[in-house]
């Protein structure tokens, strides 16, 4: 079931979630030691795999990063295809399958794209993807950033329940997603990750011989308290390929290197013949260099900042132009709206929010640390091209305008 947020729920929702945030001053963590329904990524010794969580009527379960779909016995792909929506083509040739191949009850396909979302409607308990417990939050300071991208109310499927009686969120950790790559075997998988082959096979619905194959993507269970998420493996050294030296103690902090920028010559300023000094144009800098932000993308202001109207600018933009982080920080959230498009949550510094919608083709996931300047995302291609562009101080949201001059 879809809720439309209303002014008085968007500044609750804003406020409930930007009170945890200002409560944050280091990086964003999705680990809730102590347990959220009995689970945790807390590390210790190996724990009890937690059971996968149940699909909705046509198998689908739902995360932020990617939705996967449960076979039901004597399933094919094309059975799988009609259920959910999707090509069966596609679907088979994205899980490295034939189309007319056969399926184990319970078996697991990773969709290509994305399709609706679990509700009610299709038999879920919870409306949305399973979200990490810090994500809830960030998810509905982001409704505000929807609606305002849409320029109207719209319905959001991916917010948590704002008054009684609506369906609850679905809250959980994501798994790791592994593909399979030649010459792998579940035990080897199973080894990679530090889980139990039984496991591996219960989530996957594998055979009793547990056999993968080839291309298949295989969700890594998670474990009980008291155990640990599985973590991707590390990287090993090719054979033949030396470990890094490490630095001696006296250069353990070295001198930057020197940028080419820096050694280059200083522009020539133009004069006119009377030898006076021509003052450089300075029209096509948006941002000055001394600006705490900079602009996400280059184009003209469509609709300005007005607080309690507005809660950030739309800035005109070329489908598919380079999104970039206004300022450098973590991506706190990856939240999708119901029409699957995405609205990235970057913290910075002195407790600072930016938040970016009506973007595509995300360069960065959640977690990683972006630098100023470093493109994030791509302006969507379908629909009207434009970033929404938020900036928000503590529990407010604050005039963009004010970090980008």
């Amino acid at each position: 079931m879809t809720g439309t947020l209303n002014g008085f729920t968007r500044l609750v929702a804003a406020s409930s979630a930007l009170a945890l945030l200002a409560a944050c001053n280091g990086p964003m963590d999705a680990d809730l030691r102590g347990g959220f329904g009995g689970f945790s990524t807390a590390d210790a010794a190996l724990g009890v795999a937690a059971s996968r969580p149940s699909p909705d009527n046509r198998g689908i379960i739902s995360y932020p990063g990617y939705q996967v779909v449960v076979a039901r016995r004597d399933d094919t792909v094309n059975d799988v295809a009609a259920r959910v929506g999707a090509d069966p083509a596609v679907l088979a040739r994205y899980n490295g399958l034939n189309l007319g191949d056969r399926l184990n009850d319970g078996a697991v396909l990773a969709l290509p794209s994305r399709v609706s979302e679990p509700s009610p409607a299709t038999g879920s308990p919870g409306t949305g993807p399973i979200m990490a417990p810090s994500d809830v939050g960030f998810t509905q300071m982001a409704g505000s950033a929807i609606e305002r991208a849409a320029d109207k109310e719209i319905s959001v499927a991916t917010l948590p329940p704002s008054s009684p009686g609506q369906p609850a969120r679905q809250v959980g950790e994501e798994p790791i997603r592994h593909r399979v790559v030649r010459g792998e075997t579940a035990y080897t998988v199973a080894r990679l990750y530090g889980v139990s082959v039984r496991s591996l096979s219960e989530w996957n619905g594998l055979d009793a011989n547990f056999t993968i194959r080839e291309g298949q993507y295989l969700l890594i269970p998670l474990v009980s308290e008291n155990g640990t998420v599985a973590r991707p493996p590390e990287s090993t050294t090719a054979p033949g390929v030396g470990s890094p030296t490490p630095l001696p103690p006296s250069a353990s902090k070295p001198l930057p290197a020197e940028s080419p920028a820096a050694l280059a010559t200083a522009p020539v300023v133009p004069k006119t013949d009377s030898g006076k000094t021509i003052a450089p144009d300075l029209s096509k800098e948006q941002a000055a260099p001394s600006g705490k932000l900079g602009y996400p993308v280059q184009g003209r202001i469509i609709r300005e900042y007005e607080k309690g109207k507005s809660d950030g600018i739309d800035l005109a933009a070329d489908p598919g132009v380079p999104v970039k982080a206004a300022g450098s920080g973590t991506v706190a959230a990856i939240i999708q709206d119901t029409d699957n498009r995405s609205v990235i949550v970057v913290k910075h510094a002195d407790n600072l929010l930016t938040l970016y919608s009506n973007v595509e083709g995300i360069t960065a996931k959640k977690g990683d640390s972006v630098e100023r300047g470093q493109q994030i995302a791509k302006i969507a291609t379908d629909g009207t091209p434009y970033l929404h562009f938020e900036v928000r101080k503590g529990l407010d949201t604050v005039d963009p305008m004010t970090y980008l001059k």
